[in-house]
Protein backbone atom coordinates (compact mmCIF):
# COMPACT_ATOMS: atom_id res chain seq x y z
CA UNK A 1 0.00 0.00 0.00
CA UNK A 2 3.02 2.29 0.42
CA UNK A 3 4.19 1.58 -2.66
CA UNK A 4 0.94 2.53 -4.10
CA UNK A 5 0.42 5.63 -2.45
CA UNK A 6 4.38 7.00 -3.43
CA UNK A 7 3.50 5.56 -7.10
CA UNK A 8 0.00 7.68 -6.86
CA UNK A 9 1.37 10.79 -5.51
CA UNK A 10 4.54 10.84 -8.02
CA UNK A 11 2.17 10.59 -10.75
CA UNK A 12 -0.12 13.30 -9.41
CA UNK A 13 2.71 15.37 -9.02
CA UNK A 14 3.88 14.95 -12.21
CA UNK A 15 0.66 15.47 -14.30
CA UNK A 16 0.40 18.82 -11.87
CA UNK A 17 3.53 19.88 -13.31
CA UNK A 18 2.87 19.47 -17.00
CA UNK A 19 -0.60 21.22 -16.81
CA UNK A 20 1.27 23.75 -14.56
CA UNK A 21 3.65 24.17 -17.55
CA UNK A 22 0.88 24.23 -20.34
CA UNK A 23 -0.81 27.01 -18.32
CA UNK A 24 2.68 28.98 -17.77
CA UNK A 25 4.24 28.64 -20.98
CA UNK A 26 0.70 29.30 -22.85
CA UNK A 27 2.04 26.95 -25.73
CA UNK A 28 -0.41 25.72 -28.31
CA UNK A 29 -2.38 22.03 -28.13
CA UNK A 30 -0.98 21.06 -31.30
CA UNK A 31 2.76 21.28 -29.41
CA UNK A 32 1.89 20.18 -25.87
CA UNK A 33 -1.28 19.42 -24.89
CA UNK A 34 -2.34 19.28 -21.29
CA UNK A 35 -3.31 16.43 -19.02
CA UNK A 36 -6.76 17.48 -19.11
CA UNK A 37 -7.22 17.66 -23.03
CA UNK A 38 -5.48 14.57 -23.27
CA UNK A 39 -7.76 12.88 -20.46
CA UNK A 40 -10.79 15.12 -23.39
CA UNK A 41 -9.89 12.86 -25.59
CA UNK A 42 -9.63 10.02 -24.43
CA UNK A 43 -12.96 9.97 -23.56
CA UNK A 44 -14.43 11.31 -26.74
CA UNK A 45 -12.37 8.82 -29.11
CA UNK A 46 -12.38 5.88 -26.45
CA UNK A 47 -14.49 3.55 -28.90
CA UNK A 48 -11.12 4.15 -31.53
CA UNK A 49 -8.23 3.67 -28.76
CA UNK A 50 -10.22 0.60 -27.74
CA UNK A 51 -9.85 -0.75 -31.14
CA UNK A 52 -6.68 0.10 -31.97
CA UNK A 53 -5.46 -0.67 -28.43
CA UNK A 54 -6.68 -4.24 -28.90
CA UNK A 55 -4.99 -5.16 -31.91
CA UNK A 56 -1.54 -3.75 -30.38
CA UNK A 57 -2.23 -5.67 -27.20
CA UNK A 58 -2.83 -8.95 -29.03
CA UNK A 59 0.86 -8.45 -31.08
CA UNK A 60 1.83 -7.80 -27.99
CA UNK A 61 1.09 -10.51 -26.22
CA UNK A 62 1.49 -13.12 -28.95
CA UNK A 63 4.92 -11.61 -29.79
CA UNK A 64 5.80 -12.50 -26.12
CA UNK A 65 4.64 -15.76 -25.33
CA UNK A 66 6.14 -16.68 -29.01
CA UNK A 67 9.67 -14.95 -27.94
CA UNK A 68 10.33 -16.46 -24.46
CA UNK A 69 8.99 -20.25 -25.74
CA UNK A 70 11.90 -19.20 -28.80
CA UNK A 71 14.60 -17.55 -26.80
CA UNK A 72 14.01 -20.29 -24.29
CA UNK A 73 14.42 -23.33 -25.91
CA UNK A 74 17.55 -21.65 -28.10
CA UNK A 75 19.33 -20.99 -24.55
CA UNK A 76 18.83 -25.03 -23.97
CA UNK A 77 20.07 -25.98 -27.03
CA UNK A 78 23.04 -24.02 -26.86
CA UNK A 79 23.75 -24.61 -23.13
CA UNK A 80 23.21 -28.66 -24.20
CA UNK A 81 25.08 -29.05 -27.41
CA UNK A 82 28.19 -27.64 -28.49
CA UNK A 83 27.35 -27.92 -31.74
CA UNK A 84 24.29 -25.68 -31.39
CA UNK A 85 26.66 -23.64 -29.47
CA UNK A 86 29.00 -22.91 -32.85
CA UNK A 87 25.97 -22.32 -35.11
CA UNK A 88 23.29 -21.04 -33.34
CA UNK A 89 25.78 -18.31 -31.31
CA UNK A 90 26.57 -15.92 -34.50
CA UNK A 91 23.04 -15.87 -35.58
CA UNK A 92 21.86 -15.00 -32.48
CA UNK A 93 24.86 -12.02 -32.22
CA UNK A 94 23.98 -10.95 -35.85
CA UNK A 95 20.20 -10.61 -34.97
CA UNK A 96 21.43 -8.08 -32.59
CA UNK A 97 23.86 -6.43 -34.42
CA UNK A 98 21.23 -5.64 -37.49
CA UNK A 99 18.80 -2.49 -36.27
CA UNK A 100 15.42 -3.17 -35.62
CA UNK A 101 14.07 -0.72 -37.99
CA UNK A 102 16.08 -2.22 -40.89
CA UNK A 103 14.46 -5.03 -40.92
CA UNK A 104 10.85 -3.86 -39.89
CA UNK A 105 9.94 -2.81 -43.83
CA UNK A 106 11.45 -6.40 -44.63
CA UNK A 107 9.31 -7.82 -42.49
CA UNK A 108 6.05 -6.19 -43.39
CA UNK A 109 7.29 -6.44 -47.24
CA UNK A 110 7.35 -10.32 -46.62
CA UNK A 111 4.69 -10.91 -44.29
CA UNK A 112 1.98 -7.98 -45.29
CA UNK A 113 0.64 -5.33 -43.14
CA UNK A 114 -1.65 -7.50 -40.53
CA UNK A 115 -0.28 -8.89 -37.62
CA UNK A 116 2.14 -11.48 -38.85
CA UNK A 117 4.62 -9.30 -39.38
CA UNK A 118 4.48 -6.83 -36.35
CA UNK A 119 4.15 -10.18 -33.98
CA UNK A 120 7.65 -11.34 -35.86
CA UNK A 121 9.11 -7.79 -34.73
CA UNK A 122 7.87 -8.23 -31.05
CA UNK A 123 9.47 -12.20 -31.45
CA UNK A 124 13.28 -10.14 -32.54
CA UNK A 125 12.75 -7.60 -29.61
CA UNK A 126 12.39 -10.34 -26.97
CA UNK A 127 14.46 -13.18 -28.23
CA UNK A 128 17.71 -11.75 -27.49
CA UNK A 129 17.33 -10.61 -23.62
CA UNK A 130 15.81 -13.87 -22.79
CA UNK A 131 18.07 -16.33 -24.84
CA UNK A 132 20.74 -14.35 -23.20
CA UNK A 133 19.43 -14.71 -19.79
CA UNK A 134 18.91 -18.12 -19.49
CA UNK A 135 21.93 -19.54 -21.21
CA UNK A 136 23.76 -17.16 -18.52
CA UNK A 137 21.92 -18.63 -16.02
CA UNK A 138 22.97 -21.88 -17.23
CA UNK A 139 26.15 -21.56 -17.39
CA UNK A 140 26.72 -20.19 -14.05
CA UNK A 141 25.35 -23.36 -11.99
CA UNK A 142 27.44 -23.93 -8.61
CA UNK A 143 30.18 -26.51 -9.64
CA UNK A 144 29.51 -28.22 -6.56
CA UNK A 145 25.60 -29.12 -7.59
CA UNK A 146 27.23 -30.70 -10.83
CA UNK A 147 30.40 -32.50 -9.60
CA UNK A 148 27.88 -34.05 -6.63
CA UNK A 149 25.59 -34.94 -9.85
CA UNK A 150 28.31 -36.67 -12.08
CA UNK A 151 29.58 -38.51 -8.94
CA UNK A 152 26.16 -40.03 -8.27
CA UNK A 153 26.11 -40.99 -12.55
CA UNK A 154 23.44 -38.96 -13.53
CA UNK A 155 23.32 -38.16 -17.04
CA UNK A 156 24.09 -34.38 -19.24
CA UNK A 157 20.16 -34.44 -19.35
CA UNK A 158 19.39 -35.42 -16.01
CA UNK A 159 22.13 -32.53 -15.19
CA UNK A 160 20.39 -30.16 -17.59
CA UNK A 161 16.88 -30.44 -16.58
CA UNK A 162 16.84 -31.23 -12.78
CA UNK A 163 19.94 -28.98 -11.48
CA UNK A 164 21.09 -26.37 -14.05
CA UNK A 165 17.75 -25.16 -15.44
CA UNK A 166 16.44 -25.18 -12.14
CA UNK A 167 19.28 -22.85 -10.77
CA UNK A 168 19.16 -20.64 -13.93
CA UNK A 169 15.15 -19.79 -13.70
CA UNK A 170 15.96 -16.64 -11.71
CA UNK A 171 18.21 -15.86 -14.71
CA UNK A 172 15.37 -16.81 -16.84
CA UNK A 173 12.56 -14.80 -15.07
CA UNK A 174 14.39 -11.18 -15.16
CA UNK A 175 15.07 -12.09 -18.80
CA UNK A 176 11.37 -12.23 -19.41
CA UNK A 177 11.10 -9.08 -17.46
CA UNK A 178 13.10 -7.42 -19.72
CA UNK A 179 11.31 -8.93 -22.41
CA UNK A 180 7.84 -7.80 -20.89
CA UNK A 181 9.00 -4.11 -21.15
CA UNK A 182 10.21 -4.23 -24.58
CA UNK A 183 7.48 -6.29 -25.87
CA UNK A 184 5.31 -3.05 -27.32
CA UNK A 185 8.40 -1.43 -28.41
CA UNK A 186 9.03 -4.46 -31.64
CA UNK A 187 5.11 -4.42 -32.38
CA UNK A 188 4.40 -0.54 -32.45
CA UNK A 189 7.73 -0.18 -34.78
CA UNK A 190 6.27 -2.65 -36.98
CA UNK A 191 2.98 -0.65 -36.64
CA UNK A 192 4.71 2.82 -37.51
CA UNK A 193 6.00 0.37 -40.51
CA UNK A 194 3.52 -0.49 -42.39
CA UNK A 195 -0.30 -1.13 -40.63
CA UNK A 196 -3.98 -0.89 -41.08
CA UNK A 197 -4.54 -0.48 -37.63
CA UNK A 198 -3.01 -0.93 -33.91
CA UNK A 199 -1.83 2.20 -31.86
CA UNK A 200 1.25 2.95 -33.56
CA UNK A 201 -1.18 3.36 -37.02
CA UNK A 202 -2.97 5.59 -34.64
CA UNK A 203 -0.20 7.30 -33.69
CA UNK A 204 1.01 8.52 -36.94
CA UNK A 205 -2.07 9.16 -38.10
CA UNK A 206 -3.08 11.39 -35.25
CA UNK A 207 0.56 13.73 -35.93
CA UNK A 208 -0.16 13.65 -39.41
CA UNK A 209 -3.69 15.67 -38.86
CA UNK A 210 -1.97 17.34 -35.83
CA UNK A 211 -4.67 15.82 -33.83
CA UNK A 212 -1.74 15.50 -30.92
CA UNK A 213 -3.76 15.26 -28.30
CA UNK A 214 -4.80 11.85 -29.31
CA UNK A 215 -1.08 10.95 -29.75
CA UNK A 216 -0.84 11.26 -26.13
CA UNK A 217 -3.49 9.76 -25.54
CA UNK A 218 -2.36 6.41 -27.59
CA UNK A 219 0.97 6.98 -26.42
CA UNK A 220 -0.75 6.79 -22.78
CA UNK A 221 -2.81 3.48 -23.29
CA UNK A 222 0.32 1.96 -24.86
CA UNK A 223 2.32 2.84 -21.40
CA UNK A 224 -0.34 1.38 -19.54
CA UNK A 225 -0.14 -2.02 -21.20
CA UNK A 226 3.53 -1.91 -21.10
CA UNK A 227 3.09 -1.31 -16.91
CA UNK A 228 0.59 -3.36 -16.37
CA UNK A 229 2.22 -6.27 -18.67
CA UNK A 230 5.29 -5.87 -16.40
CA UNK A 231 3.46 -5.96 -13.32
CA UNK A 232 1.97 -8.85 -14.67
CA UNK A 233 5.40 -10.99 -15.11
CA UNK A 234 6.85 -9.66 -12.02
CA UNK A 235 3.93 -11.00 -10.12
CA UNK A 236 4.36 -14.33 -12.00
CA UNK A 237 8.23 -14.42 -11.36
CA UNK A 238 7.18 -14.35 -7.90
CA UNK A 239 5.14 -17.24 -7.70
CA UNK A 240 7.13 -19.46 -9.79
CA UNK A 241 10.53 -18.55 -7.20
CA UNK A 242 8.85 -18.62 -4.04
CA UNK A 243 12.40 -20.30 -2.34
CA UNK A 244 14.20 -16.67 -3.51
CA UNK A 245 12.53 -13.78 -1.67
CA UNK A 246 13.50 -10.29 -2.42
CA UNK A 247 16.13 -8.77 -0.56
CA UNK A 248 17.78 -5.09 0.18
CA UNK A 249 20.12 -3.42 1.77
CA UNK A 250 19.73 -2.73 5.27
CA UNK A 251 19.74 1.09 4.93
CA UNK A 252 16.75 1.05 2.77
CA UNK A 253 15.01 -1.36 4.66
CA UNK A 254 12.78 1.79 5.93
CA UNK A 255 10.94 3.70 3.99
Amino acid sequence: MRALLRAAVTLAVLVAGWQALVWATGLPRYLLPGPLAVADAMRRQAPLLWSHGLTTLTEILIGLVAGVALGGVSALLLARYRTARRWLMPLLLVSQAIPVFALAPLLVLWLGYGMASKIAMAVLVIYFPVTTALFDGLRRTDPGWLDLARTMGASPAAILWSIRLPAALPAFWSGVRVAAAVAPIGAVIGEWVGSSSGLGYLMLHANARMQIDLLFAAVLVLGVFAVTLYAAVDALARRALPWQPDTQPAEDANP
